[in-house]
């Protein structure tokens, strides 16, 4: 049984010990890159946290940084395309990644042995694990792949025989964490779910030290069935493990406390507990009853609940600044701090739940899955798709607009633009659907979601703090799929080892004299 009070307690004896620097580090004079995404923090939740605490970590790390003040994630602004954008340089269009549930007309269900017609649902989350009721998935911290059962694996059709899709066989491009391990590099990473092992890359062995405590786990103490997103002190909690293992490593130590001799050269971990602010209406167990969460206007007020999260997450963050400083490690570390995704709406006034429904609305055109946050997208059947269902589809949703909260339809015409053709691509969806602002799809008390395509769920937060900067701001627009080729620019590799960025010609972010 996993013990987060030892977790925490672990490496506490080992505190003097401070390792010489590995043979294995850049030349340049920046040695480290340490990378944050904290989940649904938007650009104004970064500016406003700023210019009211002063004395804060993040406006520290402001004052020898560069601001991107709008910066964008991907479209859709799921986690997964959101955070393999800031490690590949890639959207949708290179990676293949549109959702962590999505479509794959070549694949087959779990357990299916590939049997019947192709076209199968992809998910990725949670449902991988052993136990995903126990923090540890079922298996070992540290190595993701014992946390996985295959048996809950997509299936696909390889030189004829039927085999089990991991995460990391997902994805279409390469991570920086394996364009640094091919450069004897040592690289680690921490998630929210096992799955995040698609961070690998199609390798399958780019992050050495990979730790995904599944949040989805029971939150200890409270009635069955809730799990950590259900209580604002239980995601906090959940987000402090994380934390300490990324102490564990400025420490020289792996994620788990145990002696390594060596910080990664790229390393970080995300943050739920904005998120979880963000979303979750009243207090949940272990929370004050006081508390609610959101905002509490349309500029971006936080209620009191989302205050007391952000607050959590700078102080986190000033432990993690702290050890950098302790461990001689703050003058050669670059720190990014972004965010997967956004949430939408920020005005609490323009939530409009709306319970999906589009199974039904499409059951006679050949439907074949949808996933709607706060968008919508749609694959139909592949034995099902021909040019009269694909009519009939477009046709029904138009009808169904007003009660579906529907702004724009983006069809194969449109799709094509931003990303492949979904005629002849596998994952594209065959319809895009935006929805109306403040539109979100949920029957329960959720009060935002992200996934869409809205301002709220892509203005994002993005801060490069290191050595030499003099704290600026560059308010032009950026997208984070520009982090992966600057981590790769700050530490001294050429950008074009990534894949998606000789694919998509994505650019380092501009401004920053390394």
């Amino acid at each position: 049984m996993f013990s987060l009070r030892r977790f925490l307690l672990a490496g506490a004896a080992l505190l003097g010990i401070i390792t010489t620097a590995s043979a294995d580090e850049p030349a340049g004079r920046l040695k480290h890159v340490l990378l944050i995404s904290v989940d649904g923090m938007h650009g104004l939740d970064l500016q406003r946290w700023i210019q009211a605490h002063p004395t804060s970590a993040l406006a520290e790390l402001s004052r020898r940084g560069l601001n991107y003040t709008d910066a964008y994630t991907t479209a859709p602004s799921d986690s997964f395309p959101g955070m393999i954008a800031q490690v590949t340089g890639g959207t949708p269009f290179s990676a293949g990644v549109f959702y962590d549930d999505s479509y794959d007309r070549t694949f087959f269900p779990p357990s299916s042995n590939c049997a019947g017609t192709p076209g199968a649902e992809t998910t990725f989350a949670e449902n991988l694990d052993y136990n995903l009721n126990d923090v540890t998935g079922g298996g070992k911290l540290g190595n993701p792949l014992s946390q996985i059962n295959p048996a809950n694996l997509p299936m696909t059709l390889v030189d004829g025989k039927c085999v089990v899709v991991y995460p990391h066989q997902f994805i279409r491009v390469n991570t920086i964490f394996e364009v640094l391990r091919a450069h004897h590099f040592h690289t680690a990473w921490s998630d929210k779910h096992p799955a995040y092992e698609i961070l690998n890359g199609p390798s399958g062995t780019g992050i050495e030290d990979l730790f995904t405590p599944e949040i989805n786990s029971q939150l200890p103490g409270a009635p069955a069935g809730q799990d950590n997103t259900t209580s604002y002190v239980g995601v906090r909690n959940y987000d402090k493990i994380k934390v300490k293992a990324v102490i564990h490593q400025i420490q020289a130590q792996n994620s788990l406390g145990y002696p390594v001799g060596y910080v990664p050269v790229i390393f970080g971990m995300n943050f739920q507990s904005v998120s979880v602010g963000q979303k979750l209406a009243k207090a949940g167990y272990g929370d004050d009853p006081s508390l609610t969460g959101g905002y509490l206007n349309a500029i971006g007020t936080p209620g009191n609940a989302l205050s007391q999260q952000l607050a959590f997450v700078d102080k986190s963050i000033l432990e993690i600044v702290n050890a950098l400083k302790t461990y001689n490690r703050y003058d050669d570390t670059a720190i990014i701090i972004s965010a997967k995704h956004g949430q939408s709406p920020i005005d609490p006034t323009l939530r409009h739940a709306i319970k999906d429904t589009y199974s039904t609305v499409l059951a006679n055109d050949g439907y074949g899955f949808n996933i709607a946050d706060d968008a919508s997208l749609i694959w139909l059947d592949p034995s099902k798709r021909t040019p009269a269902t694909l009519r009939s589809t477009l046709a029904d949703l138009r009808a169904a607009s007003s009660a579906l909260g529907i702004s724009a339809i983006l069809d194969r015409n449109e799709l094509t633009k931003t990303y492949r053709d979904p005629a002849t691509d596998s994952r594209t969806p065959d319809f895009l659907v935006v929805s109306n602002k403040g539109v979100i799809y949920t029957g329960g008390s959720k009060l935002a979601e992200h996934g869409g395509l809205a301002d709220d769920d892509r203005h994002v937060a993005l801060l490069v703090s290191a050595p030499g900067l003099r704290g600026s701001v560059d308010p032009h627009p950026v997208f984070t799929t520009q982090i992966a080729p600057t981590i790769l620019q700050l530490l001294g590799i050429p950008a074009d080892e990534l894949q998606a960025v000789q694919i998509e010609n994505t650019r380092a972010l501009p401004g920053l004299p390394y």
